[in-house]
């Protein structure tokens, strides 16, 4: 993994709104083919982060280098009430000009891959909070798999749906080949779906730490009680508290 290249490089970045200081001093990277996730408490400019890598609002210094096309999936449910799961999917591909029919047949390719198969012309409504999320990340890889910045895509959700998803990204991450940049205040999934944890301060927020999440294998729900996962836990929580 160390030889891969960076797909995102953030270098003493700095952002202010009016007189209130959110980033400080935010320096990480991310390596091709990583999940890399990013744990800190509420309103710690988490987000903030993730506007800036896409551009949304400008850093009022620093460096950053996005090698590649980055998506970002929001914490708010996306989803166009009115249309179709499939036709809510394809809407990046409509935005880049294809037409309905094509748009379509694309996100019928996908359809197994993201476990959403018999669900494809049924309306937002009618489906659970895990299965739109399912519909939401598959929206957000068409709209770029190269590099995808996730908000706390499973905080919605009920404790049980919410480890059923972790495993469900894990197992999907193998066949995706993508780089993803992951947000969450869990530090249990960020150990459980990570192979790198970047630790944050309350704002104005800089890097506390970086943990390497060293757990190998095939990562089932019950590692949570794994002596390795547990030390890995209390080093999070320790620069946390830091």
């Amino acid at each position: 993994m160390n030889s891969y290249q960076n797909k995102i490089e953030l270098s003493k970045v700095k952002k202010s709104f009016g007189e209130l200081e959110i980033l400080k001093d935010i320096t990480f990277n991310v390596r091709e083919g990583e999940l890399i996730s990013i744990v800190g408490p509420s309103g710690s400019g988490k987000s903030t982060i993730f506007n800036i890598i896409t551009k949304i609002i400008n850093e009022d210094s620093g460096n950053i280098v996005v090698n590649g096309n980055a998506s970002y999936m929001y914490q708010k449910d996306m989803m166009v009430p009115w249309k179709k799961v499939i036709d809510n999917i394809g809407i990046p591909l409509i935005f880049r000009g294809s037409n309905k029919k094509n748009a379509r047949e694309i996100v019928l390719k996908y359809i197994d891959m993201f476990g959403l198969k018999g669900f494809e012309y049924k309306y937002p409504t009618q489906l659970s909070g895990g299965m739109k999320q399912r519909a939401n990340l598959l929206k957000t890889y068409l709209t770029s798999k190269d590099i995808m910045l996730l908000d706390e895509p499973f905080a919605a959700l009920d404790s049980i749906t919410r480890k059923k998803m972790q495993k469900w990204l894990l197992d999907l991450i193998k066949e995706m080949k993508t780089t993803i940049l992951f947000i969450t205040h869990d530090i249990e999934e960020a150990i459980f779906l990570s192979n790198r944890i970047y630790v944050i301060s309350q704002k104005p927020a800089v890097i506390r730490g970086e943990i390497n999440v060293n757990l190998g294998g095939i990562r089932e729900e019950d590692i949570v009680t794994d002596d390795k996962f547990i030390k890995i836990k209390k080093e999070v929580l320790n620069l946390m508290k830091s």
